[in-house]
């Protein structure tokens, strides 16, 4: 599993074998490590959608549990909800029927769980789902759980090339 850390500015990428089972399913994945500086290693880097990098970081995990995600520059700084077995996020698919699950689930209904949802907020409703080859994404701007823009990325560069309103 890989993860990113940093503390002056930069950020280093490390790599090392799980060897915590975070979430309860029987499968390792996250990292134990000392986090926080408490001088205990009691706390995790997990990585909770199996794409092998670390998506979440648990502090105390023996203890008050407090979970966060990165903001994508390695500082592990927006609060999360606790992702158990079973556990996931709410959301809606298209024709507007509540469902929960994930960060995997089959939005598209190609029958693949393979398409991603994501929480940036951390309040357990999906604010956006990528579909899995990136082409279509879905984003809800407003945070009322319905998916207010959809984006295409024609070419294939990672960038959305179109967005619509739905």
């Amino acid at each position: 599993m890989d993860y990113c850390l940093g503390d002056d500015g930069t950020a280093t990428m490390w790599s090392g074998p799980p060897d915590v089972d975070i979430d309860g399913d029987g499968t390792l994945d996250g990292i134990g490590l000392d986090f926080d500086g408490d001088g205990s290693r009691d706390d995790v880097l997990a990585d909770l959608d199996g794409d092998g990098l670390a998506d979440h970081a648990i502090l105390d995990v023996d203890g008050a549990q407090h979970w966060f995600t990165d903001d994508g520059t390695g500082t592990w700084s927006i609060a999360a909800t606790q992702r158990g077995a079973g556990a996931g996020m709410r959301w809606q698919s298209l024709d507007g029927v509540e469902q929960s699950g994930g960060p995997l689930v089959d939005f598209d209904g190609d029958g693949a769980v393979d398409d991603r949802l994501v929480d940036t907020d951390g309040d357990g409703l999906a604010d956006r789902v990528i579909a899995e080859d990136g082409s279509v994404g879905y984003v809800d701007t407003d945070g009322d759980g319905r998916w207010d823009v959809k984006l295409l990325d024609g070419d294939g560069d990672g960038a959305a090339d179109s967005a619509s309103q739905l």
